[in-house]
């Protein structure tokens, strides 16, 4: 390679990577999906004009690795809790998350270089690596593309074709008009408009009655570095009871992931406490509990007298954050047991998606922190919710995107299912959603405070509710077979 090419190489990886950044802009906070479409159009460009696999792979590879390091950059902030010691490590965890994941987009860059319609190809096939993004390795489907149009109009579409679906949207709008010049702008401008004007329409639709329940969220802002001090950890869990106590007392009071700093095994005395500040009704707890060696990141409902009336455990846990893979199996294998779940140095995963009923509450689907950005986990579920609760702690995600993000990813959720869904965060993101994914009620971010409000209805099962990602796979697949044909193979 000469120094001519060398230089336009590394140009383009340069271009690349800006426009990826670029992209990012449309995830929350900023939402700018205008910015996303361009920067994609421009990356579209760039991988169609590479002249063969290898270099179409390295503008892929560098496109996605500006995205997902400017979207994750929050990855940064659970090591800068205690920078003195796991700040170094922060660079390096924002690098290899964003080159990582880039790797589905270089992949998707490769495939469709020898394909006779190169940007309609890397659409299609970038659209297969995100789908896939959220299934290995446990998966990941953070800021996907098509979450730029979460809290618009067009958002009302993943009520149909779900996350994946509208990142196909999003990626077909983009690489139209390098495909097809103006009439390609025309075609995408009329999608966009027409899925933007159906959702409007849906919006519009009466909304379904709220239930006869009124919830409490509690949202105690303790910070995440001081949160598990000895010396402060009756503090915040004062501060919970006083919340819990105003008049008058909600029907169901819920409190965020690892509200309680004790285990209820072995501080048995702090029920009552929790029960006498709640009047006797329901209260719904964020907790750590124990079972012999294994530990679990829980979600327990207690009644009158105490009583655990639900509980639920958090199953699809956080690689590295939450345990280690294969940790168990270093264990029983090589008696290394530091990383393992079974000798109580991780979580140990719950069984997997649950339905609690809670009588007049209602029958709710449970998530704790991560588990909301999965689609696939909230449509598993063994029956249908009228509700869906998430109770999360985003402390370890800072105050700039990491909350707002998953706030909306989990808001996609309830346009998705018809279902209303209620948020308890720690420092916030800590709303109320209507089964429509608007925002009913919210606290401020980042402050102290209790949000009393009545549950909003459900509406029936939506077409992705009964039918999950099937219909997209389904679609993926044979727009792969149309998009993605080498170039030279005869068509019939």
């Amino acid at each position: 390679m000469g120094l001519e090419e060398r230089w336009s190489s590394r140009r383009v990886a340069t271009v690349a990577f800006a426009m990826g950044a670029v992209m990012a802009t449309g995830q929350a906070p900023l939402g700018w999906w205008w910015a996303t479409l361009a920067a994609l159009a421009g990356l579209v460009t760039l991988v169609s004009r590479a002249k063969g696999a290898r270099r179409a792979f390295w503008a892929g590879l560098f496109g996605g690795a500006g995205y997902f390091a400017i979207a994750l950059s929050w990855i940064v902030e659970p090591f800068l809790i205690d920078a003195a010691q796991y700040g170094w490590m922060a660079p390096f965890a924002v690098t290899f998350l964003a080159f990582g994941l880039a790797l589905f987009w270089g992949a998707a860059a490769a495939l469709s270089a020898g394909a006779r319609h190169r940007a309609l190809g890397f659409a299609v096939a970038l659209a297969v690596a995100e789908l896939l993004r959220g299934y290995v390795l446990t998966g990941f489907p953070w800021a996907l593309p098509g979450h730029v149009w979460i809290g618009t109009p067009l958002d009302q579409t993943a009520a149909y074709i779900g996350p994946n679906g509208l990142t196909l949207v999003t990626l077909m709008a983009a690489a139209l008009p390098v495909a097809w010049g103006w009439r390609g702008v025309l075609a995408a401008g009329v999608a966009l408009a027409g899925l933007a004007y159906g959702g409007q329409m849906r919006l519009d639709q009466p909304a379904p009655a709220n239930r006869d329940v009124t919830l409490r969220l509690i949202q105690p802002n303790a910070e995440q570095h001081l949160k598990w001090d000895e010396s402060l950890a009756r503090m915040y869990f004062d501060r919970q009871l006083e919340l819990t106590r105003v008049e008058p007392v909600a029907d169901l009071t819920i409190w965020p992931e690892t509200a309680v700093p004790y285990l209820m095994e072995y501080s048995p005395e702090i029920v009552p406490e929790i029960m006498a500040a709640s009047g006797g009704r329901p209260v719904a707890l964020g907790i750590q509990r124990v079972e012999g060696e294994r530990f679990y990141n829980s979600l327990r409902v207690l009644e009158r007298d105490g009583v655990i009336a639900a509980e639920y455990d958090k199953h699809h846990l956080v690689p590295f954050g939450e345990y280690v893979p294969f940790g168990d199996l270093l264990g029983d294998w090589f008696g290394i047991t530091a990383f393992a779940s079974q000798a109580g140095n991780t979580y140990t995963a719950g069984s997997g998606p649950a339905v609690l009923n809670l009588g007049l509450m209602g029958k709710v689907l449970p998530l704790i922190c991560y588990e909301a950005v999965f689609p696939q986990d909230v449509g598993g579920a063994p029956g249908r919710a009228d509700w869906i609760l998430q109770i999360t702690n985003d402390a370890w995600f800072g105050v700039w995107t990491g909350p707002f993000q998953h706030a909306a990813q989990a808001r996609l959720r309830a346009v998705e299912q018809g279902l209303p869904l209620v948020r308890v965060a720690n420092t916030g993101v800590t709303e109320v959603v209507d089964a429509r994914g608007r925002v009913v009620k919210a606290l401020p971010f980042g402050t102290i405070g209790a949000l009393d409000v009545a549950l909003p209805g459900s509406l029936p099962p939506t077409p992705f509710a009964r039918f999950g990602q099937t219909p997209v796979i389904l679609l993926l697949a044979g727009l792969a077979l149309a998009t993605l044909r080498r170039r030279g193979q005869a068509t019939h």
